[in-house]
C-alpha cells in the first residue's frame, strides 16, 4: 500500500471527525445559551449558523486535499 494512499484517508477521516465534533460541541453549547438566557435565541441562532458554515468548511477543504492526494495530483 502506497503512502499517499494511506495519507490521503487519513485526511478524510480526520476531516470528518473533526466536523462532527465540533458540530457537537457548537450546537450542545447553543441549546446551553437558549437555556440559560431564552431571549437570546435570535442572537444565537445566527452565530451558531456563522460557527456552522466555517466548521463545515473544513471536511470540504480536507475531501478535496485528501482526493487530490489519493489521485497523485500533489
Amino acid at each position: 500500500m502506497s503512502f499517499a494512499v494511506l495519507a490521503g484517508g487519513i485526511m478524510i477521516a480526520f476531516g470528518a471527525l473533526g466536523a462532527g465534533i465540533g458540530n457537537g460541541l457548537l450546537f450542545s453549547h447553543y441549546l446551553d445559551g437558549i437555556a440559560r438566557q431564552p431571549e437570546a435565541q435570535g442572537n444565537l441562532f445566527g452565530q451558531s449558523m456563522i460557527g456552522l458554515g466555517l466548521i463545515e468548511a473544513m471536511p470540504v477543504i480536507s475531501i478535496a486535499f485528501g482526493i487530490l492526494v489519493l489521485f497523485g495530483i500533489i
